[in-house]
């Protein structure tokens, strides 16, 4: 456990998908190689962008299986180990460790409601038996709240556990996190996975991030995260605030993550439709989102998006308004 703190920008990939919904292992080694190109720190596989939710347990695995032989010890993997109860979170840890990865992170239980004591014991169970390092996922919008103090005690009682995602998008309590957590423990670190916080987050103390638009623009947040490093704070600044506009349209495409996916097709990749169908009056937002995204991503230099860039991005939101009023 004398390992090095987690530290960087770690990629949480999208899985690219056959028509069929199969994984495209070919594509998917593809894009992995494509970012550690880019200079990403390391990947993130299983996140919320890979819609862990919507495969098996077995394609999970499969896809750090992918993801770990392609990467051949170049980067740090922090793969997602987010499973319905504690037996599948342990032997998702197994695994993991067995394909070499640097931790793990896991939520807190979802679905069901608890309280903060059953919380503090799933992760004292979890650590106690874990063979792999683990980071406490907190994203409250999507299962149970990790508490601050519960962070707290965890951090001064569990050496396996070594960090915390912060995906609340609550600046305030990842400031508490940061002042309180590491007074405990320097060494523990703490991760925000907002991409529109990234910088204030740095600039308070944060370790690094899981940010999904690297997965997109990874040369921007690299720049943006490099920026920061060498204390030339007015170019970071610079690169948070044109990424916004960004980060807003794919999310506003619909069914997340199919806006990041998306913009990692206009990078030049083939990833096919995630698992969740959409509607008709969904697909043509989506289609004119796909237009303004591209023009975006050709407003920030990256050439491979240009053909589908058709129109200007003020006309792109006219077209947005009025199928927004027809949207039930």
């Amino acid at each position: 456990m004398s390992k090095k703190s987690i530290q960087g920008i770690f990629t949480p990939n999208v899985v690219p998908f056959y028509d069929d919904h199969r994984i495209n292992e070919g594509e998917l080694r593809r894009y992995t190689n494509w970012l550690i190109e880019k200079g990403v720190t390391g990947l993130y596989p299983n996140g919320s962008t890979g819609e862990f939710i919507r495969i098996s347990f077995e394609e999970r695995i499969r896809v750090v299986e992918i993801i770990s032989d392609e990467v051949k010890g170049r980067v740090p993997i922090l793969a997602g180990a987010a499973e319905p109860n504690i037996a599948m979170v342990l032997e998702a840890c197994k695994r993991c460790a067995d394909l070499g990865c640097r931790a793990v992170s896991v939520t807190g239980p979802y679905y069901f409601k608890v309280s903060q004591h059953s919380i503090e014991h799933y992760f004292r169970e979890i650590a106690s038996k874990s063979p792999i390092d683990i980071l406490l996922y907190n994203i409250p919008q999507f299962s149970n709240e990790i508490s601050l103090d519960v962070v707290k005690r965890l951090a001064a009682d569990c050496p396996r556990i070594v960090g915390t995602k912060d995906s609340s998008r609550d600046m305030p309590r990842f400031m508490d996190t940061l002042n309180e957590v590491k007074a405990i423990r320097p060494d523990f670190s703490c991760l925000i996975g907002c991409e529109e916080i990234l910088l204030p987050a740095l600039l308070m103390g944060a370790d690094g991030g899981t940010i999904a638009s690297s997965g997109v623009a990874p040369e921007a947040i690299m720049k943006l995260y490099s920026s920061f490093l060498k204390g030339d704070l007015s170019e970071a600044k610079r690169i948070q605030f044109k990424l916004l506009e960004l980060i807003k349209t794919m999310f506003a495409a619909g069914n997340f993550p199919e806006g990041f996916r998306e913009g990692v097709n206009l990078r030049g990749f083939h990833t096919g439709r995630g698992p969740q169908p959409m509607s008709p009056h969904e697909m043509e937002h989506f289609n004119a989102i796909r237009t303004k995204l591209a023009c975006l991503l050709k407003e920030c230099g990256f050439a491979e998006a240009a053909d589908s860039c058709q129109t200007s991005s003020a006309k792109v939101d006219s077209m947005l308004d009025r199928i927004r009023k027809r949207l039930p």
